[in-house]
């Protein structure tokens, strides 16, 4: 097949472990069991010609959804008609999914929506999607095919929207972020295609009518990327970050806490580079509003921006025990990590890292009463067996969490008279 703007020689990915894999092989048999062509698309291919793990494989197919639907079936798989409207349905094989769509043109668009006619033209189905390094496909026995010159980019680290970048992002306002996040992911540290990067400043209204939902899924892989920092800070500078946060954003902060990551060797922590980017001084509801944030996340955003004299290096260890105690492993690393980056320590300050590490030398143990204890010792239910566990717990945690049993019986005969 012609390549355009192809200049990278093509390797081939026949010895690629998923390509091999029983699944994989048992769906592109079924597709082509009546001369159907099929091939691996879009991510599975890129990440295999990055070197980095393919986990979900696309499949394109000249095959008519009804047919698909037909071929896996006789092949004693499982179709399931996910989107067939637009040519997409989705085979499992060994209790594997694989979304298998047919090759397609759009003749008319609306916004994310679509009206679109199946074609069996390569060229034309890869014109419709977003990156060139995306519009990348891979036969069943490992050949390549770049109708594109999507293999140019990709070793260019160059993310280059297909065709025009305006119609591109008007097709759908979220590949802007996407924009950013390929960028992230894939870009090593290059900076931003100049095409791409103009049409997301001016088709920046757009971002408006997002929902808080899909902003959140985007963003959060966008944090996690190897270059999350440069890629926020090419948002900034564009003037697209303030429209996605509702607030211009500290990128210096998302700075620090990538590089006190790294000093500690933790794996990236969207949620967390999502507090260091976005709280400053905001409360964290209203960033759960406008993203539309779990509640787990909430919560960790919240106990992030605590602020606690317990995270500080200088204060005992007594104190950051008791904190630890009181509201768990995550909550007081997430805490300290936050004071850390709010504080002008270098990250490879070794008090801070040793503060941030008491969870893995110390595990909080479990208060050792409980209310029936206090009810054995003539106590009623009630508020009082309450005020008794109370006092008891405070004692303990100012003792050190002593263990012995005769120890905890005498002092807790001590609150009930008492």
């Amino acid at each position: 097949m012609a390549r355009a703007n192809q200049s990278e020689p093509l390797p081939d990915l026949a010895e690629a472990e998923w390509l091999s894999r029983p699944a994989t092989r048992a769906v592109f048999a079924a597709l082509s069991a009546e001369g159907a062509e099929a091939r691996a698309v879009g991510g599975a291919v890129r990440n295999a010609l990055m070197g980095t793990p393919v986990k979900d494989v696309d499949i394109a197919t000249t095959a008519l959804p009804a047919d698909v639907m037909r071929l896996a079936a006789n092949a004693g798989l499982h179709p399931v008609p996910t989107g067939v409207e637009h040519g997409t349905v989705t085979v499992v094989a060994r209790h594997v999914p694989f979304e298998v769509t047919t090759l397609r043109r759009d003749i008319e668009t609306f916004g994310r929506h679509a009206r679109v006619t199946f074609t069996t033209d390569w060229t034309e189905d890869a014109r419709r999607r977003d990156f060139t390094m995306n519009a990348l496909y891979c036969s069943p026995d490992g050949t390549v095919h770049d109708p594109l010159g999507g293999y140019s980019d990709l070793v260019a680290r160059r993310v280059r929207f297909i065709g025009d970048a305006h119609e591109r992002i008007r097709e759908d306002y979220l590949r802007t972020l996407r924009f950013f996040r390929f960028l992230a992911e894939y870009g090593a540290g290059t900076a931003p295609d100049p095409e791409g990067l103009a049409a997301a400043i001016a088709e920046k209204a757009g971002l408006a009518g997002l929902s808080g939902e899909r902003i959140r899924a985007e963003l959060l892989l966008l944090l996690a990327a190897p270059g999350a920092v440069e890629a926020v800070h090419a948002m900034r500078a564009a003037g697209l970050l303030e429209p996605v946060l509702g607030a211009p954003g500290n990128v210096e902060r998302l700075g620090r806490l990538v590089a006190i990551e790294d000093a500690l060797g933790r794996q990236p922590d969207p949620v967390l580079r999502l507090a260091a980017l976005a709280l400053d001084g905001r409360d964290a509801a209203v960033l759960q509003q406008r993203l539309r944030l779990s509640a787990a996340e909430t919560v960790r955003l919240s106990r992030a921006g605590a602020k606690d004299r317990a995270f500080d290096p200088q204060t005992g260890e007594p104190e950051a025990k008791a904190y630890l105690y009181r509201h768990g492993p995550q909550a007081f690393v997430d805490g300290a990590v936050m004071d850390w980056v709010r504080s002008s320590d270098s990250p490879d300050a070794k008090p801070r890292a040793e503060r941030v590490r008491l969870t893995q030398r110390w595990h909080p143990p479990e208060l050792p009463v409980r209310g029936a204890d206090v009810v054995a010792r003539g106590v009623k239910p009630g508020p009082d067996v309450g005020r008794v566990i109370a006092a008891f717990e405070m004692w303990w945690i100012a003792e050190g969490y002593p263990c012995d049993p005769e120890t905890i019986a005498d002092k807790l005969d001590e609150l009930v008279r008492g």
